[in-house]
């Protein structure tokens, strides 16, 4: 026959052990979890630029020496066409993805995710100066650039 001390011993212990473990979860669902996913302040300027740079993937982009992205070393500038869109235009699918891996500390990751249909858009944001290359996945011979830079006004 167990004594009751010992089970007494057992359920404060259960006890405790219960009420650590919630004073855990409120305090990585109260504090590190939204301080870690928290993102960094942007100016409204650069989230709302005032207009937007168009890429087009132009008929017949998927003919290697071809026209491709259009324009196809971008430049923009922070708060005033920072919202980069790309355009298929073509009549294949194609991809926008980055020569290695990229991200924007606000937007994340960069790159279309699955293939841009005939008419698809994918659009970016960028906020943040930097150079990213990029091109097609199943048409490596399709190659472009965005340049971003700060806005010299």
């Amino acid at each position: 026959m167990s004594s009751p001390t010992s089970s007494h011993a057992y359920g404060i212990g259960l006890i405790a052990l219960i009420v650590g473990m919630s004073a855990t979860v409120v305090f990585y669902t109260s504090f590190y979890l939204p301080e870690s996913l928290a993102k960094p302040s942007v100016s409204e300027h650069i989230l709302n630029p005032e207009k937007e740079l168009i890429i087009q993937i132009v008929p017949g982009a998927v003919i290697e020496g071809n026209e491709n992205y259009v324009p196809n070393k971008a430049e923009a500038l922070l708060e005033i066409n920072n919202k980069v869109i790309w355009e298929n235009h073509d009549d294949t699918a194609h991809t926008v993805t980055p020569d290695h891996r990229h991200a924007d500390t606000y937007s994340g990751d960069f790159g279309s995710t699955g293939v841009l249909k005939p008419g698809d858009t994918y659009e970016f944001l960028f906020t943040e100066p930097q150079e990213v290359h990029y091109h097609c996945q199943p048409h490596p011979w399709m190659t472009g650039s965005v340049i971003v830079e700060k806005s010299r006004f």
